[in-house]
């Protein structure tokens, strides 16, 4: 793409592929420490999960994420090429020589409260609590590498230096600009988005941090209605009951994302299909003869919503269209 510089490719997608899985916003994602990263597999081993710092999320109160492998392979595989070639060339260059503030991590315990222990370049000794940390004071964490110390922050500017977390705005908007200059007329690049027709609008992607919390929420609500309406065959009343034990997929997705109030994921995260019955979702086209029943598949069912529902998106479709 014209105008296009992919020197952080692997960066930008791997933050938005952790986006994606885990529902993380943008501060809570953009704040984790190299450490940090979730590495201990569930059970079947499609899933890992980690633990996200209070100080770093809008309620100060630390909950469990999870994300996917996959995700968590991409981001792997950005602190194995890209960052750590951003890391030698500031090393090299003395850029965390000259930075007013450095904490070298000592020791970061273990357990349901870790704690992490420092000193700074005074050889002062200082420790806190991992979790109470907020985003400012984790850009000060460094780590004793092979070629001398390195951030502990996971994500990275060109530089080498800890990005902070609302630097990822700007990232989402030059890539929604260079979608636009591809996609759409200079005249209709004159108009802002906000005044566009919604043909117009509809003719190019629009991403933001948010929204990947957004589409991680849809995702999950309707494969949980999947799983419970189709791998179990559960009747009304045997879904009352799972959902008595385990919680409705509504609760189960308002757990993912960190809300105290059910009612809050439904109003603000999945208003685009709250006027759509459980039925309108997942249940299959009857067929004259009920064995032959069969239930639309996930792709089906998301393509479906893009188009009956506003503010969702397919790019699969916008993408069509422009071929």
């Amino acid at each position: 793409m014209p105008g296009w510089e992919s020197r952080t490719e692997l960066r930008n997608t791997s933050f938005v592929q952790l986006l994606l899985s885990s529902g993380l916003r943008r501060q809570e994602g953009g704040s984790l420490l190299t450490f940090e990263l979730p590495s201990q597999r569930l059970r079947f081993g499609r899933y890992c999960h980690g633990r996200v710092a209070a100080a770093v999320t809008r309620s100060k109160q630390s909950r469990v994420f999870y994300v996917s492998v996959d995700a968590v392979g991409q981001v792997e595989a950005y602190i194995e090429s890209e960052r750590a070639w951003a890391v030698q060339r500031a090393q090299a260059e003395g850029r965390y020589e000259r930075l007013p503030m450095m904490w070298l991590v000592t020791k970061v315990t273990r357990g349901l409260r870790p704690r992490v222990e420092w000193v700074d370049a005074d050889g002062v000794v200082g420790e806190q609590e991992l979790s109470r940390l907020g985003w400012r004071e984790r850009q000060w964490l460094f780590l004793e590498g092979p070629e001398g110390p390195e951030p502990a922050w996971l994500w990275l500017t060109e530089q080498g230096l800890p990005m902070a977390p609302d630097r990822w705005n700007g990232v989402f908007r030059a890539a929604n600009l260079r979608c636009e200059n591809v996609l759409l007329t200079a005249e209709e690049r004159e108009i802002e988005r906000d005044f566009r027709l919604a043909e117009v609008r509809g003719k190019s992607p629009y991403a933001t941090p948010h929204a990947a919390r957004h589409s991680m929420a849809l995702y999950m609500l309707v494969l949980l209605n999947q799983f419970v309406e189709t791998r179990y065959g559960l009747s009304a009343v045997d879904r009352r009951d799972f959902a008595m034990l385990f919680g409705d997929p509504w609760w189960l997705v308002k757990t993912l994302l960190g809300h105290a109030d059910v009612e809050v994921t439904k109003r603000h995260y999945l208003s685009p299909v709250t006027h759509l019955q459980l039925e309108s979702i997942l249940a299959a086209a009857e067929p004259a003869d009920e064995e032959e029943q069969q239930v639309e598949d996930l792709d089906g069912v998301f393509t479906r919503l893009a188009r009956e529902s506003e503010g969702i998106q397919d790019i699969d479709a916008i993408l069509e269209a422009t071929r």
